[in-house]
Order: structure tokens, then C-alpha cells, then sequence
């Protein structure tokens, strides 16, 4: 069966969702645009900075039954209160992922669909992991009227190796004035690059935090029996927790730019946790459990992410075509010089070689699982933002001055691919991962072949 097989339910929405983001999603950009062009300064995070044309293809999407497709209620299913808010149709990883690829030609298909990160990482988590106090909070966004963010990466220390987070979660353990014991956490840090946390509209976010139990009500033996490892690099040191964003404590910096651009009004931030009391219900999963959660929550996002970019790389390819069709040099079109026909052609295989390569990961998600497609999920990671760079850096310069402009999507494509090669982990902590387990792979399959041998020799004997 060919990977970009559909069931001919999941053929006909994408064939409607392609209407969609070509009709509706790609002519309301320049809309998007001359809003926030007219806005400055702080007037670009208030919720009048929220452009209308989102609520109104927002409006569209869930009557044409595009929202919350990403939801995999198959594996997770929803709580009966909330079923109503599920996807129109169950989608497996590789069937989503076709789709990722017709949303990611339009940088407002995800968000209209309500299938945008960081929400619909955060969306899962709370679906696998959360309890019933942070059920308000997983309607809220599958409802599509509020926003979240991923508060990890942080400004002091290599994030790269996520052992090395090192906001502070401390546990306190007190007795009420009946003589029960309470267990509440105070959360300390300061964390960057926190999509969507300046977003007006975000109300809250997920936080993964170092445990400290220097507090002196845990010193108790009782309790620390039950604490997870102290080692600082040890996977089980860490845990995420809910905040909302108006908790006390909770405090915007700043907003960041990605190469100049600032993505307003959603945008990235700086974030400061200045004594947050969080509740003990507040705990995903419990404590120690947040690399479990990330592993979980990262496999099919990274998916999704690579299907998105290879939907906005073919977007740049076909305005490549396009520009050298139209354009003459030296008294012939582009297409006809040597050099932009390599261009093309390499862009064509670039293109093939990302889609095929992410559909082939997201099959084996679908077979075994993200835990034994580790490999994939690693090598499409920092093989196809790679890809995507090269294709929308051939188009910007078949372009010429006009792909460096803000007239055509180019220069904004090309900053997002670049920093999708750091956004999530580096390439090279993914080539890393990779490395390993082909090392590993060779290794066990040289000893089952030595091992093969001494029993054929055997058996002659």
C-alpha cells in the first residue's frame, strides 16, 4: 500500500481541506498581515492585536469538520463530557500526517484548524496524563477559546540536554489546621523561547522543573523514600506541572524575535517563575515523570512538524516554477538557464525524498509505535528541516531580490525552516540519538550473525 494511501472518508476531507487552505487560508495571509503591520510595541500582544480572519476561518474549519484532527481518540479517547469536541473523523499518524502536509502550505491552517503547536502537544498530555483539575483547561483548548505554551528551554543552560533544565520545583509538606498533611510546591526559574506565552489569549502553561526536596519538611525518612533520583542528569529528576499564566509569579519579559520576526501576536517569550505556588494536583503523572511525558508528547509532534514543512517547501518549489516561467535573462525564461533547471530538479527530488521519508516513520508510529521508531523519528527530525531549507533557499534566490522581500512567503519560510533545525533539540542531539541506536543495531546483528556461524559449524560437525 502506497504511504500517501487514504480511506476514501480521509481522501474526500482532503481534498475539501486542500479548498480550504488554497481559498480561504493563503488569501486572508496579506489580511493577517497589513493588521499587525499597523500594530507597535505592546499594542501587538493585546487581543485586539488578534486578527478577525482567523476567528472567521476558525468558524469555517470546525463546519467543514477540520477541527482537532490531530487527536488521536483512537489510542486516547476522550471523557464522555468531551467527546462532542473530538475530531469528525479518527486519523492514524500517517493519515495525519498527509493532512499536516496540505496545512503547512499556509502558516494559518494549523491555527484555524485548531491543530497548532504548542496547543496540540499540550492537548495530548492533558488527554494521556492530566486529572480531573485540569480537565477545564483541555476543553478550554479543544474548544479553541484559549491558547498554551511549553514553558523548557531556559536561557542559563545548554537546554540541548534537557538533564541539564534546572528550574527549581520544591516541595513543601505541611499539616492544615485540622492535622492533615498537605504536599504544595513552590516552581523558580526562568525560561525562553516559550511559544505562545505571550499570546494573549494563552491562559495557561505546561512547566517541566528540576525536583528540589531541600526543604526542610523533607527530611523526613517517610518522605524521602518515595522522592525520585537526586542525580542531576538522571531522567527521573524532572517533572511537569499546569500553571495557569495570572498565577502570581508568572511573569512575561519579553518577546523574542526569530531572525527579526517577532510572530505576533502568538509569539515567543521570555519568562520569569518568581515563587509560583503550584498545588499537588497541579503534577503531571507525578513526580519525576516529565521525560516520560516529553518522550510521549515529542514522537508524533516531530511528525507533524516535518509534514507541515514539507507542505510550505513545496509551496516554495511551486513559486519557483512559477518565477521561472515568467521571468526572462539574457533573452531567454529562467527555466531554460542550466543552472535554475538543477535547481528545480534538485528541488523536485528534495521535496519526494522529505514527504516519502516522514509518511515512512509516521507507518512505522502507526505498527510498533514511537518507542521502536525511535530511529525514524531522530533521522526525519534533522534530515527534513534540512531539506526544507535548501528547497526555499533555491527558490529565494531563483527570486532575487523579491525572495528576501515580505512580498512573497520565501524569506519567512527560510527563517522557519532554520529554526526548526534547533527548535525541539539540535540537529545534532537528534544525529546523536540516531548514531547510537544504528551502532547498537549493527552490533546486535554482527553477534546474531557470529552466533549463526558457530551453530551452522556445529551442526557439520
Amino acid at each position: 500500500m502506497s504511504l500517501q494511501h487514504l480511506r476514501p472518508e480521509v481522501a474526500t476531507l482532503k481534498q475539501l481541506l486542500e479548498e480550504f487552505v488554497e481559498e480561504k487560508c493563503i488569501p486572508a495571509e496579506k489580511i493577517y498581515e497589513e493588521h499587525m503591520k499597523k500594530l507597535h510595541g505592546p499594542d501587538r500582544w493585546k487581543m485586539s492585536a488578534v486578527p478577525e480572519c482567523i476567528g472567521e476561518l476558525k468558524a469555517e474549519a470546525k463546519r467543514l469538520g477540520f477541527w482537532n484532527l490531530f487527536l488521536p481518540v483512537h489510542k486516547h479517547p476522550l471523557p464522555e463530557s468531551l467527546r462532542h469536541l473530538g475530531p469528525s473523523i479518527s486519523l492514524s499518524v500517517r493519515e495525519y500526517g498527509v493532512l499536516c502536509e496540505v496545512m503547512g502550505r499556509s502558516f494559518l491552517a494549523s491555527e484555524a484548524c485548531n491543530c497548532s503547536a504548542p496547543d496540540t502537544g499540550n492537548m495530548e498530555v492533558l488527554l494521556q496524563f492530566g486529572n480531573k483539575v485540569h480537565e477545564k483547561y483541555l476543553k478550554a483548548l479543544l474548544e479553541g477559546s484559549i491558547r498554551s505554551a511549553f514553558l523548557m528551554t531556559e536561557p542559563a543552560v545548554a537546554s540541548s540536554d534537557a538533564t541539564n533544565i534546572s528550574a527549581k520545583l520544591t516541595k513543601i509538606v505541611c499539616t492544615d489546621r485540622y492535622g492533615q498533611k498537605i504536599i504544595k510546591y513552590k516552581l523558580n526559574g526562568r525560561k525562553w523561547w516559550s511559544t505562545g506565552a505571550m499570546d494573549p489569549r494563552c491562559a495557561v502553561a505546561i512547566v517541566m522543573a528540576r525536583m528540589d526536596y531541600s526543604h526542610p519538611s523533607c527530611r523526613d525518612l517517610s518522605e524521602v523514600s518515595t522522592m525520585p533520583s537526586r542525580n542531576d542528569k538522571d531522567h527521573r529528576s524532572h517533572t511537569m506541572v499546569v500553571v495557569p499564566m495570572k498565577t502570581k509569579g508568572v511573569r512575561c519579559v519579553r518577546p523574542l524575535t526569530v531572525f527579526g520576526y517577532d510572530d505576533a501576536p502568538h509569539g515567543h517569550a521570555e519568562v520569569v517563575l518568581d515563587n509560583v505556588e503550584v498545588s499537588a494536583e497541579a503534577i503531571l503523572l507525578g513526580e519525576g515523570k516529565g521525560f516520560t511525558i516529553a518522550q510521549a508528547r515529542l514522537g508524533p509532534g516531530r511528525v507533524h512538524h516535518c509534514m507541515r514543512a514539507v507542505g510550505l517547501a513545496a509551496r516554495c518549489y511551486e513559486l519557483m516554477l512559477k518565477r521561472s516561467t515568467e521571468r526572462v535573462t539574457f533573452g531567454k525564461p529562467l527555466y531554460c538557464h542550466g543552472g535554475c533547471q538543477e535547481m528545480i530538479a534538485d528541488s523536485a527530488a528534495d521535496v519526494n525524498m522529505a514527504r516519502l521519508m516522514t509518511l515512512c516513520c509516521a507507518d512505522t508510529i502507526d505498527s510498533v509505535g514511537p518507542n521502536r521508531a525511535r530511529d525514524q523519528i531522530a533521522m526525519i527530525k534533522f534530515a527534513v528541516p534540512e531539506i526544507a531549507c535548501r528547497v526555499a533557499d533555491r527558490a529565494v534566490q531563483v527570486f532575487g531580490g523579491a525572495g528576501v522581500s515580505d512580498d512573497f512567503p520565501l524569506a519567512r519560510a527560510l527563517a522557519g525552516f532554520r529554526t526548526l533545525r534547533i527548535a525541539d533539540g539540535p540537529d545534532a542531539v537528534h544525529k546523536r540519538t540516531l548514531a547510537k541506536l544504528e551502532i547498537k543495531r549493527s552490533q546486535k546483528l554482527r553477534k546474531a550473525r557470529e552466533l549463526g556461524r558457530a551453530t551452522t559449524k556445529n551442526s557439520r560437525l
